[in-house]
């Protein structure tokens, strides 16, 4: 009888090596990729869509064709990758191409050390806290985009009723996405309705898939809280400011336009003019109180990383430590000032351990999708700015190096968002935080140098501000806006000062600042269809959650398919359009209208109850 042939250890050990290998090599392709085509795409059209879903979707496909025995823990190693690379562009793009902006030039290496640096800095300052947010506040803080994320790795590998959930909710997702402006264009999907001259009110709704899907697995009292901010922004200040002007009769002119007529401008005009500067005001407090109320826990996650407990607080706090020294240098010597680097350098490391707490803190409840980014971004600036003016540092050279400073902030507050999100994945599929941790850094300074590489590449066309301009630069251009305006004095600080009173006021009313200021900053649409999926789900639930919770876990596996299938066909719009390969349609007819819109919000409605319409059957034993 012959013997069995046995397979060497050694043939195992080089397969799992080739397989590691792959993973890898495609997580830095998906680095890369993302990073590349989310600058671009997000300096055309204004918008970044989130790459951790459609990195575990093809990871997933990469690991059963090619790397079996990676599993889940290759999947998710590759999406975390993919999100690291975004996570630079979508917080890189908003402050940099400023530079050009104001006339300056960007120095190819010299951005990529402000890059790189802005990442080892919101790594190491999330990574102290860590523990503390996704362990230790577990049933607070849900990260539903991680969960989102998590669901979309397990769907694709193992199969039945969640990838049926998760397929169904793809179908949705990515249909009505390619109906509407995030592709083909053909049907209208803004609901919209305004109110007369005497009372300027708005109500708008984006019947968008994904973020209904966002609405239903971050809840009802979330989405809830959010919705009032809106509620507040367009019901009561925009028409509270309508109502005193139009006394003014024609008097009283735009803050920063003094031949224009605030009593002439509608809700769009007196919104753009003076909301997003109480929403900054707003976060600006929302930020501060947020860091503060975490001092006793980043104390005791000092305390354990010195004391040599936690190995991956005591690696961030290394990351944390070199960053704050180099940011110092490297300000006073890109400047030639000392005081500059002291100063400056100081308070951008100031704000951007801030808001990088804050940020992974928010992206808890909202998902990196939704982070205020742009909002932090500018409460910061503010101050920089301010000090800046109040050393009379003005010039063109001392601008660029706030802008600089700015880059900093921006891209460690992007990080720190990014950064948690992909960590609590890997919790979730108990993966290796500690290796994540060194992809995600890899990913990161990766997407840094193809951030920079892009702009660099553009600066012709980025630094063109034209009517027919090629990229729109919409938060760039409001970032050096911003930025003159303080410089010259050309700034509404008494409408920011209000913004924070009310954060205040929010505060000692016991709210949470940052989610009603992020519902007053976006636009009701936003907010206005996260509130329709946190009602779907509460209609899921009924009476009796607790027998409904294998539903709402089908829910939360069909909300991750809308966001997949949303996010994808998003995406992939935005890159044929930019490249020249599709032309958005013009809704014409009956379809341009509101019942256009309406008929989408109900197909989507409807759709989403018909799937989760049976009671789930007990799984059976094996």
């Amino acid at each position: 009888m012959e013997k069995p042939v046995s397979v060497p250890k050694t043939g195992v050990k080089a397969r799992s090596r080739t397989g590691a290998t792959i993973v890898l090599s495609v997580g830095i392709l998906l680095a890369i990729l993302f990073a590349a085509s989310t600058a671009y795409s997000g300096m055309k059209a204004g918008l970044t869509v989130a790459a951790g879903i459609p990195g575990a979707i093809i990871g997933s496909a990469v690991v059963r064709a090619f790397a079996k025995r990676q599993g889940f823990a290759g999947t998710n190693e590759m999406q975390g990758m993919a999100s690291g690379g975004e996570t630079i562009a979508s917080g890189m793009i908003f402050v940099l191409p400023a530079v050009l902006l104001i006339g300056a030039s960007i120095n190819f290496f010299e951005a990529i050390l402000v890059g790189t640096l802005g990442v080892l800095f919101g790594i190491g300052t999330a990574s102290i806290v860590e523990n503390h947010l996704l362990i230790d506040s577990k049933d607070t803080l849900i990260y539903p985009e991680a969960m989102a994320i998590s669901e979309t790795i397990r769907a694709s590998a193992n199969g039945g009723e969640g990838l049926k959930m998760m397929a169904s909710g793809f179908a949705i997702g990515g249909t009505l996405t390619m109906l509407t402006g995030s592709m083909l264009g053909w049907i209208n999907n803004h609901f919209v309705l305004y109110g007369a001259k005497d009372f300027k009110w708005k109500f708008e709704l984006e019947v968008n898939p994904l973020l209904a899907g966002i609405g239903f697995i971050v809840g009802l009292q979330v989405a809830v809280q959010m919705f009032a901010g809106s509620v507040l922004a367009n019901f009561a200040v925009v028409p509270l400011i309508g109502y005193f002007t139009d006394m003014a009769h024609g008097g009283a002119t735009v803050w920063n336009a003094s031949d224009s007529a605030i009593n002439q401008l509608a809700f769009d005009g007196i919104s753009g003019g003076y909301i997003r500067y109480l929403g900054a005001g707003m976060m600006l407090a929302g930020g501060i109180i947020g860091a503060l109320k975490l001092v006793p826990v980043i104390g005791r996650s000092l305390k354990s990383a010195l004391g040599g407990t936690q190995r991956r607080s005591a690696f961030g706090m290394m990351l944390l430590g070199f960053a704050i020294v180099a940011t110092i240098g490297l300000a006073a010597l890109f400047s030639g000032s000392l005081l500059i680097g002291l100063l400056g350098g100081s308070l951008a490391i100031l704000m951007a351990f801030v808001f990088v707490v804050v940020a992974a803190n928010l992206t808890g409840t909202l998902g990196t999708s939704n982070l205020p980014v742009s909002g932090m971004t500018i409460a910061s600036l503010v101050l920089l700015t301010v000090l800046f003016v109040a050393f009379g540092w003005t010039g063109q050279s001392e601008t660029r190096s706030l802008l600089l400073l700015a880059t900093f902030v921006v891209t460690a507050i992007s990080i720190g968002g990014g950064y948690a999100q992909t960590q609590k994945a890997t919790e979730l599929m108990k993966a290796d935080r500690p290796k994540m941790q060194r992809r995600f850094l890899l990913a990161a300074v990766l997407g840094t140098i193809t951030v920079v590489g892009v702009i660099v590449l553009l600066a012709g066309q980025l630094a063109d501000t034209s009517d027919n301009a090629a990229f729109a630069l919409p938060q760039a251009n409001l970032i050096a806006t911003l930025t003159s305006g303080i410089l010259t004095g050309k700034l509404p600080f008494t409408i920011i000062f209000i913004g924070v009173v009310m954060g205040v006021v929010l505060h000692l009313l016991k709210l949470p600042v940052m989610t009603v200021a992020i519902g007053f900053y976006l636009p009701m649409a936003t907010t206005a269809i996260i509130l329709v999926g946190a009602l779907i789900r509460k209609v899921v639930e009924g009476r009796k959650p607790a027998e409904n919770a294998k539903r709402v876990q089908n829910g939360v596996s069909l909300s991750s398919g809308l966001i997949a299938g949303g996010s994808i066909v998003g995406l992939t719009g935005i890159l044929l359009s930019v490249s020249g390969l599709l032309d958005h349609g013009t809704p014409g007819g009956v379809l341009a209208g509101n019942a256009a819109a309406f008929g989408l919000l109900i197909l989507l409605a409807g759709a989403m109850l018909w799937v989760l319409r049976k009671r789930p059957q007990p799984e059976q034993p094996k």
